[in-house]
This record gives structure tokens, sequence and C-alpha cells, in this order.
């Protein structure tokens, strides 16, 4: 019998969304990609894309699952009929793919948080050494990786209003208090001002065509768009909300994280004296040093704090990537919630262990012949980053083509009656109808030349 639910309040709904976004490339990727990029240069080409192109998605996602009121592929089927079904598999596909990958990284982070807090990870002498060894040791990543999996798994198999929703009520506020209370005190070490600079202060002779290209890319991937999350997270959402609204102020909320996260990071980085541009190694190697030279109680305190605030990033974000097969099988095959829920989580860390094996244990998985996947995980992740942009084009053209900009901004005035004929309207609807579906259509083809190819020829 199926088990839908629905969000009891707007906040929880925003909660959810925003916890969905935020995740682990909020706070490394982020930070990284700004300041290699004309730092605050970055910032402002990163606000326009979210205000073109991301908003706009994700406001046509929410009014698609609200107005059907099934998951992704129940969506497409119901208003589209026909083959459209096949469009949010698509999106289903991508968000299991997307899990089996992500679990690892955040099964990373719990081991660190683990052994920053409660061991002696912080009295090691080599910590590139360290990390290297680490995520070749099959049993605590294996442990760790199932921990956490096991974490999501629970508070997915409660609903959404018990589960999903309470989770995020308490997660993303402490989130928030986490990452301010790091910044009030990274602010205060040796030479964080020098990060601080480094981040916000316009660079612009490193501003080029690839800066846009990278803003572009972060933006849309940076808010869970084009796998089927926001859709099935609209399905559980009330008439009487505005949809425009909410969608506005989950952006807001994920670019905050992000921009926050920066500055976190950078005086963290700076006052070590250390280079920012080192991607994942940023967090694992570069950061926990920085956490080791605080002495052994200010360390442990700092940088299990760090990693819980990544561990609960992480959390919320494949919290909504599970929910999305599980509503599937929920709405459409009629299943009982948590016999799907648990009987997914096994199969999608079934799926992840290659990538989980890909970084010294099993060599051939450590060795890919593709310009820009050095190892199965780099592979899964560029593969992804593929669908996610081209779920999101394909949404325009369902929304411009089949559903009909009308029906959307019907849906769109219901909770919201100055919406139609609103600027606001004309503005949503011209980027739906054509920006997006041109730009997306265009970064797709760039994204696959750039992971498999490489886009040095180009830019």
């Amino acid at each position: 019998m199926s088990d839908r639910g629905n969000f009891s309040s707007r906040i929880g709904f925003i909660l959810a969304a925003a916890g969905s976004a935020v995740g682990l490339g909020n706070i490394w990727r982020f930070p990284y990609l700004a300041g290699t990029n004309g730092g605050a240069g970055f910032l402002f080409i990163y606000l326009l894309c979210i205000l073109a192109l991301c908003v706009p998605v994700m406001i046509g996602e929410i009014a698609i699952g609200r107005n059907a009121g099934s998951d992704a592929f129940g969506s497409y089927k119901k208003l589209g009929g026909g083959k459209w079904g096949y469009l949010g598999l698509y999106g289903i596909l991508a968000g299991i793919i997307i899990l089996s990958y992500y679990n690892v990284v955040a099964g990373w982070a719990f081991g660190y948080f683990i052994e920053i807090s409660f061991g002696n990870l912080l009295e090691n002498q080599d910590f590139g050494q360290f990390f290297g060894a680490y995520v070749n040791d099959i049993g605590p990543i294996f442990l760790f990786s199932l921990g956490f999996m096991v974490i999501t798994a629970v508070i997915v198999s409660q609903g959404i209003a018990k589960g999903i929703e309470a989770a995020n009520k308490i997660m993303m506020p402490g989130l928030y208090i986490i990452l301010i209370a790091l910044i009030i005190y990274g602010l205060t070490l040796n030479n964080a001002m020098a990060g601080v600079k480094f981040y916000l202060v316009p660079q612009l002779e490193n501003i080029t065509s690839r800066t846009i290209f990278y803003a572009l890319c972060q933006a849309f991937f940076s808010l869970s768009l084009g796998m089927g999350c926001l859709i099935t997270y609209g399905s559980y959402v009330t008439k009487d909300q505005n949809i425009v609204k909410s969608a506005t102020i989950i952006s807001v909320a994920d670019t905050s994280v992000a921009f926050l996260a920066g500055l976190l990071v950078f005086p963290l980085v700076f006052s070590l004296g250390a280079e920012p541009g080192q991607g994942p190694k940023l967090i694992f190697v570069i950061l926990t040093q920085a956490f080791a030279t605080m002495g052994p109680i200010v360390g442990r305190v700092v940088g299990g704090s760090f990693f819980l605030l990544i561990c609960f990033a992480a959390l919320t974000s494949t919290i909504s990537l599970l929910e999305v097969p599980a509503a599937f099988f929920v709405d459409t095959k009629k299943l009982p919630r948590k016999a799907v829920v648990w009987g997914l989580s096994g199969l999608i860390f079934v799926i992840g262990l290659p990538s989980m094996f890909s970084q010294g244990i099993v060599p051939m998985l450590n060795h890919l012949p593709v310009h820009n996947s050095p190892d199965f995980l780099s592979f899964v992740a560029d593969l992804c980053d593929i669908m996610l942009i081209s779920g999101g084009c394909l949404m325009c053209f369902f929304i411009r083509n089949k559903w009909k900009i009308d029906n959307l901004n019907k849906e769109l005035a219901i909770g919201n009656p100055g919406y139609l004929n609103s600027a606001l309207q004309a503005y949503v609807n011209f980027s739906i109808s054509w920006i997006c579906p041109v730009i997306l259509s265009i970064l797709s083809t760039l994204v696959i030349i750039d992971k498999f190819f490489g886009l040095e020829w180009l830019f």
C-alpha cells in the first residue's frame, strides 16, 4: 500500500529542499573554484547563473511535482503521457548513481569526524600519506560508508514529516550554527585576513571564458537540479504554498552556505600558509593539518566540529538522493516504504563498491583511460554531472513543448495570485522557454567534451 505523506509545513519543505542542495560541493568545491577563478568576479557570475538559469529550472521542477502529485517517473508520465515517463526514470537513475559514490565520500568524512573527535588522527606527521592509506584501508572505509548509508536509510524510512522533514529541521540550523561559529574562530587566526582577501577581492585578470564555464556548472550542480529530487519533494508540497518564493529562499540558503564556506576555508588555509587550489585534498589533508597546529584540545574540537559540519551537509543530500528512487517504488509500484528504503539502500551500497575500491584497493579501477577521470569514482562523478545538466535541459523542453507554459503558469499562480501577468511570470516563461534550453544544451556539450577530452583547446 502506498505511503506518501506530505511536508507538514512550508519551512519543513524549504529546509528539506535546501538540505538537498547543500552538500560536499558547497564546502570545498565552491570556495576552491571561486578562489582560483577571479574571486569576487566568480561570485558575481555565479549569482547571475543562479538567477538566470537555476531558479527558473527549480521552479519548473517543483511545479511539475506538485501538479502531478507523484514521483519523477509518475509526474512526467501523468503530465506528458506515453514515453515521457522515461525522462523521470533518467533522473531517478542519476540519483541512484550519484548516491552510490557520494556515500563513499560521505563515509570518508564520517570516518574523519570519528578519528579526529575520538581517535589519534591529529597526531600524524604526514596527513597526505595518512589520507592515501586511509582510503586504501577497506575495513574502516567499508564500515563508515555502511554506517552512513544506514543512518540515511533510518531517516528516509520514517517518511516525509517524521523522517526527512524532522531531520532537516535539526541538521540545517545545526549546519549554520557550526559554520558561523567556525568562521568566527577562523578569523582570529594569524594571516586569516589574507585568506579573506584572496576569496573576496576581485581578481579581474583571472576571469576568463573558463571562469564563466565553471560558474555555470557549479550553479547548476549546487542546487540538486535535473535528477528528479525537487520534482519528488514538490509532490509533497501542499497547494497553499508559494512555489516561486520557496524556490528563491532555497536558492539563497544554498548560496549562503557556499559563500560562508569560503569565509571558513580560506582563512584556515592561509593561516597554515598552504596553497588553496587543491580540490578534495583541501579538506582531508590541508585543513586537517591546520587543525593539528591548533593543539590537542582546540584542534580536536574545531576539527571534529568541521567534519560534523561536512557530515550534516552530506547527510541532508544523501537523504534526498535516496528518497528519489524510493518515491518511485512507493508511488508507482505501491510498495511499503520501509521495505523499499532498506532494499534500495543495500543495492545502492553494493553499486558503490567499485567507487570505494577505486582509490587503490583494486588497481584496475584506479587508472582509467579517460581525460579527466583518473579513477572509477571520478568517472562516475563526471557521468552524473552530464546526466544532471542534460536532465535539466530536457525538463525545460518538456515544459515548453509538452506540458506547456500556460499550465506551468496556472500551477505557479496557486498560492500566489499576483503571479499571473507579472514581470516575474514573463521572466520565468522566457527563461524556461529559451534561455535555459539554449544555454544548457551548449553546457551539456561542453561538459561532455571537458570530462572526456578536455577543453584546453577551446579555452
